[in-house]
C-alpha cells in the first residue's frame, strides 16, 4: 500500500507546467521545472447582479443556499450596497479621466495650430524677402543690360535663362496644406507617448539619451536662427563680401597674460598662442610674456602698440586745474612754531580756552595738534601745533609745508634758540609768511626789544625795526595781545586771498597717524582740496582704505570735512606715514592697485639701494664695523610722528667707535613679536607713549627681555645715551711722575748694560713705564727690569737721588740719554 493511496498530489490546482532556463557563471546553465497560474475570472453574484439591477430598489435577499456561511440578510444587504458605490465611483473616476484627456488634446491641438501658423509666417516672411531679393536682382541686371546696350554698338540678345529660373520658382506651386498637415501628423505619432507630467521633462537630457545619442530633439536656439537667416538674406542681396579688420590702439604694460592680450585685440586666443609659436615661444593662454614679445605678437596682427608703465594706475588720481568760478574762500592753515618751552601751546590754548598742555607728558608737546578756532568776529582759523624739542625737525618741517601762515614764537626772556632759527628756516623754505609772538611778555626780566635785535641777525626784520614782519607782544597767562595777534593772522590771511574748490574729489596731507586699539589705524587729515566725505574711497601712501567714520577736533563725529579742516580719518587697512598725501578714487580696485603698486615700488628702491653697493665697498664696510660696537633697540611708539622721531635722535647718538641701531620700529602696543626680535637680537624693548600686553609681559619676563617705558623724549635719548656709552673701552691717560738723565753707563756681567741715572724730576718706580730720549727723540719704550739704589733693589727713587736702571730688552744706551718716567690711568668715556 503506497503512501499516495486514495490520496492527491500536492499541487497547484488549475495550474500548467512550465521549464525555465537558469544561467550562473562560468557559462552554466540548469532547466528547473515551474508551474504558472492561470489568471483567476471573479464572476458576480446572482445577488450582485439582481441587487445592481434594481436602480433604487431595495435587494432582495439572496438564497440562503447559495450565500456563504454566516452570512445574516443584513451583513448581505451592507455588502452589496457597498459593491454599488464602488461601482458609482469608478464610473466618476472613468468620466473625469475622459474630460482630463479630452482638455489634454484640445491644449495640444491648440499649440500645434498656433506652431502651424507661426512656421506658416516665417516662410511668408522668407518667401516674401526671397522675392525682394530676385526683384532687386533683376533690376540690377536689367541696369547693367542697359549699361552694356549703350556702350556697345551690336548688342547680343541677353539669354532668358536667369530671369526665368526665379520665375520659375516663385511660380512653383507650393505643396498643399492637406499633406502637410498628414505628414506632421504621421510625424508626431511616430514620436513617443507623451509623459504623465504633460511633457515637463521633456527640455532636459536624461543619462540614457546622452548615451544613446538620441538628445531628444534639440533644436537650435533662436539666436542661431536669426543668425542664419541674416547670413541668407545677405548672401542673396550681395552682402557677403568679408569685412574690413578694425585696427586697434593695444596698450601694452611691461608684462602681459596672453589671454588678456588676445582681449586687447579682441583676437582669438588660439591664433594667438599660434602666432608665439612662430616666434618660438611656447606659451599657453595662462603665462605672462615680456613686453618686446607682447610688441611683435600685436604688429604681427597689424594693430598698434601703446606702451604704457606700473605707474600709470596713478593716473586716475585726479590732477586738474580748478576752474577759477569754482573756487570758495576758505579759511587759513596756521602753524605755531618756535623752540621748546617758549609756550607756543600754552598761547593755542589761551586762544581755544583749553588746557592742551596740562596733558601733555613733561609740559612738552610732542604730537602735531590740528584745531579750529571761531574767533568773536565769526573768523574760522585753523591751527596746527608742532613740538618744538630738538628731535621732532621732521614734524616741524611738516607743518612748514601745509601751512598758509606761520606764527613764530619767541619767548621775551629767553630770545632767538637754536630750534627758532631752524623753525625760521623751515618757514623761508616753504614760503609762507611769517608772524612773530613775542611771548611770556608778563615776566619781570621780559625784553622784548633784544628779541627783534637777535631776530635782525637771521634776516626777519619785524614792522617794529622798519621791515615787513609782523609782531606782536602776548601773553600766555594774562591774554594780553591775544586779540591782537588774531587780527594780524586774519589781515595775513586777507592779504593770501585763500581759495579752494570744496566740490572736487578731496586732497589732503596726513599731520599725525596712529594705532589705536578698538578703532584701528587713525590717521589726522588736513583737507586742502575738495570735501572728504563718509564712504569716500581713497588711497594715502602705500595705504588705502574707505572713509568709516570723520572725527573733528572737539571729537564729534562730522558727515563731510572741507578745504582747510583738519579731522581723524577711520577706515584704513594700515598706519600710513606722516607726511602721505590723501587722495579721493572712485573705486576699491583703483585704490588697492595703487597701493600694491607704491608698496612694490618702495620694497624694490629698498632693494636697489643695498644692491647698489660693490663687493669692495661691502668689504670695506664689513672691515670698518669690525671695530664698531653696536645697541641694538626696538622702538614702538604710539604715533607714527613720535616713532620717526625718535629713529632720527637715536640714529645720531654715537661716535666712530659705537652707535645705535633701531632694529624695528612701528606703532602700537609692544607685542609677542616684538618680544621674539628682541630676544633673538639681545635688544631692549622702548616703549614711548605705550605698554607690553599682558602676554608680552610674561614673554619677556620668561626670555629677560629688557622693557623700558618713557613718556618724554629727552629722558629716553639720555637713557640710550647713556646706554651706548658703556660700549666705549676706556680712555687710557698718561701720567708723567718724573724724569731722569743717565750719567754714565756700566757693563754688568749676568745683567747687561746698567745706567747710573740722576733722578732730576719727580719719582722712579720700577712698576711704571719709560721712554728712553735721544736729542728729544724717542729711542725706546718699554719697562724697567731692574731699579737699585747702590746694590739694593728698590721700588722707587726720590728726585735728587742716583739710581741704576737696566731696560728690558734693550741695551742701546747712551750717557746724556734722559729718561720719562709715567704711569697709565684708565678714563671712563661718555657720549656726548
Amino acid at each position: 500500500m503506497s503512501d499516495t493511496d486514495g490520496k492527491k498530489t500536492l499541487g497547484l490546482g488549475g495550474n500548467r507546467p512550465g521549464q525555465v532556463k537558469q544561467s550562473f557563471s562560468h557559462g552554466r546553465t540548469k532547466s528547473v521545472v515551474v508551474e504558472t497560474k492561470r489568471k483567476r475570472v471573479v464572476v458576480p453574484k446572482q445577488g450582485a447582479q439582481t441587487a445592481s439591477s434594481g436602480k433604487g430598489k431595495p435587494a432582495v435577499k439572496g438564497d440562503p443556499s447559495r450565500r456563504p456561511a454566516g452570512i445574516t440578510d443584513a451583513e448581505m444587504e451592507r455588502r452589496l450596497k457597498a459593491l454599488q458605490a464602488a461601482k458609482a465611483r469608478e464610473q466618476e473616476e472613468t468620466a473625469a479621466r475622459e474630460a482630463e484627456e479630452k482638455a489634454r488634446e484640445e491644449e495640444r491641438q491648440r499649440r500645434r495650430e498656433e506652431q502651424e501658423a507661426r512656421e506658416r509666417e516665417e516662410r511668408e516672411r522668407e518667401a516674401a524677402l526671397k522675392a525682394k531679393a530676385e526683384e532687386e536682382a533683376r533690376a540690377a541686371e536689367v541696369e547693367a543690360e542697359k549699361a552694356r546696350s549703350a556702350a556697345e554698338p551690336a548688342p547680343t540678345p541677353a539669354p532668358a535663362q536667369p530671369a526665368s529660373a526665379p520665375q520659375s520658382d516663385r511660380t512653383r506651386p507650393a505643396p498643399a496644406p492637406a499633406s502637410r498637415k498628414v505628414e506632421r501628423e504621421k510625424e508626431r505619432d511616430s514620436r513617443a507617448k507623451p509623459t504623465r507630467d504633460g511633457g515637463r521633462r521633456s527640455g532636459k537630457l536624461t543619462l540614457n539619451e546622452a548615451l544613446s545619442g538620441d538628445a531628444g530633439g534639440r533644436q537650435r536656439s533662436l539666436a542661431a536662427m536669426k543668425r542664419k537667416q541674416e547670413r541668407a538674406r545677405q548672401k542673396a542681396m550681395g552682402q557677403n563680401a568679408p569685412r574690413e579688420k578694425v585696427m586697434r590702439d593695444v596698450r601694452l604694460p611691461e608684462t602681459i597674460v596672453v589671454q588678456e592680450l588676445a582681449n586687447r585685440m579682441a583676437e582669438r586666443v588660439a591664433d594667438v598662442v599660434k602666432a608665439l609659436m612662430k616666434m618660438g615661444v611656447m606659451a599657453t593662454m595662462n603665462q605672462t610674456i615680456d613686453a618686446d614679445t607682447a610688441e611683435l605678437v600685436i604688429e604681427e596682427f597689424g594693430h598698434k602698440v601703446v606702451r604704457v608703465s606700473d605707474s600709470d594706475v596713478e593716473q586716475v588720481i585726479e590732477q586738474v586745474e580748478d576752474k577759477p568760478e569754482d573756487l570758495q574762500p576758505r579759511p587759513p592753515i596756521i602753524t605755531i612754531m618756535g623752540h621748546v618751552d617758549h609756550g607756543k601751546t600754552s598761547l593755542l590754548d589761551a586762544i581755544r580756552k583749553t588746557s592742551v598742555v596740562s596733558g601733555e607728558a613733561g609740559g612738552i608737546t610732542q604730537h602735531i595738534g590740528a584745531y579750529q578756532v571761531t574767533t568773536e568776529s565769526g573768523a574760522v582759523l585753523s591751527f596746527l601745533d608742532t613740538p618744538g624739542h630738538a628731535a621732532f625737525t621732521s614734524m616741524r618741517a611738516r607743518g612748514a609745508n601745509v601751512t598758509d601762515i606761520v606764527v613764530l614764537v619767541v619767548a621775551a626772556d629767553d630770545s632767538v634758540m637754536p630750534q627758532t632759527i631752524e623753525a625760521i628756516n623751515h618757514a623761508r623754505a616753504a614760503k609762507v609768511p611769517m608772524i612773530v609772538a613775542i611771548n611770556k611778555c608778563d615776566k619781570p626780566d621780559a625784553d622784548a626789544n633784544k628779541v627783534r635785535t637777535e631776530l635782525l641777525q637771521h634776516e626777519v626784520v619785524v614792522e617794529a625795526m622798519s621791515g615787513e614782519v609782523q609782531d606782536v607782544e602776548v601773553s600766555a597767562i594774562t591774554g594780553k595781545g591775544l586779540d591782537e595777534l588774531l587780527e594780524a593772522i586774519a589781515l595775513q590771511a586777507e592779504i593770501l586771498e585763500l581759495q579752494a574748490n570744496p566740490d572736487r574729489s578731496a586732497m589732503g596731507a596726513v599731520i599725525e597717524a596712529k594705532l589705536d586699539i578698538g578703532r584701528g589705524p587713525v590717521a589726522t587729515v588736513l583737507v586742502q582740496h575738495g570735501t572728504l566725505k563718509r564712504g569716500d574711497i581713497f588711497v594715502v601712501g602705500e595705504q588705502w582704505g574707505k572713509v568709516r567714520a570723520l572725527i573733528n577736533d572737539k571729537g564729534e563725529r562730522v558727515d563731510q570735512a572741507g578745504p582747510s579742516v583738519p579731522v581723524e580719518v577711520l577706515g584704513l587697512n594700515g598706519t600710513p606715514e606722516a607726511g602721505d598725501v590723501l587722495n579721493v578714487v572712485e573705486t576699491e580696485a583703483q585704490a588697492r592697485e595703487i597701493a600694491d603698486y607704491r608698496h612694490q615700488a618702495a620694497k624694490d628702491k629698498r632693494a636697489a639701494a643695498g644692491a647698489a653697493t660693490t663687493l669692495e665697498q661691502l668689504m670695506a664696510k664689513a672691515k670698518a664695523d669690525e671695530s664698531v660696537a653696536e645697541l641694538p633697540v626696538l622702538v614702538k611708539a604710539d604715533v607714527q610722528g613720535s616713532a620717526e622721531a625718535i629713529v632720527q635722535a637715536l640714529e645720531k647718538v654715537g661716535n666712530e667707535e659705537v652707535r645705535v641701531r633701531v632694529l624695528h620700529s612701528g606703532v602700537g602696543a609692544i607685542t609677542d613679536s616684538d618680544v621674539g626680535l628682541a630676544e633673538a637680537s639681545g635688544a631692549p624693548i622702548i616703549g614711548f607713549n605705550v605698554r607690553a600686553n599682558s602676554s608680552a609681559r610674561n614673554s619677556a619676563n620668561q626670555k629677560g627681555v629688557e622693557l623700558r617705558y618713557y613718556s618724554i623724549i629727552y629722558d629716553l635719548v639720555d637713557d640710550v645715551k647713556a646706554a651706548a656709552s658703556g660700549l666705549l673701552s676706556n680712555e687710557i691717560r698718561e701720567k708723567y711722575i718724573g724724569y731722569a738723565e743717565i750719567r754714565e753707563v756700566f757693563k754688568v756681567s749676568g745683567v747687561g748694560k746698567v745706567a747710573g741715572c740722576l733722578v732730576t724730576e719727580g719719582i722712579a718706580r720700577r712698576s711704571a713705564g719709560v721712554r728712553l730720549l735721544r736729542d728729544d727723540v724717542v729711542v725706546h719704550e718699554g719697562t724697567l727690569k731692574t731699579l737699585k739704589r747702590f746694590k739694593d733693589e728698590v721700588k722707587e727713587v726720590q728726585s735728587g737721588q742716583e739710581c741704576g736702571m737696566a731696560f728690558e730688552n734693550h741695551e742701546d744706551i747712551r750717557k746724556g740719554d734722559v729718561i720719562e718716567i709715567f704711569e697709565r690711568e684708565e678714563v671712563e668715556r661718555t657720549l656726548t
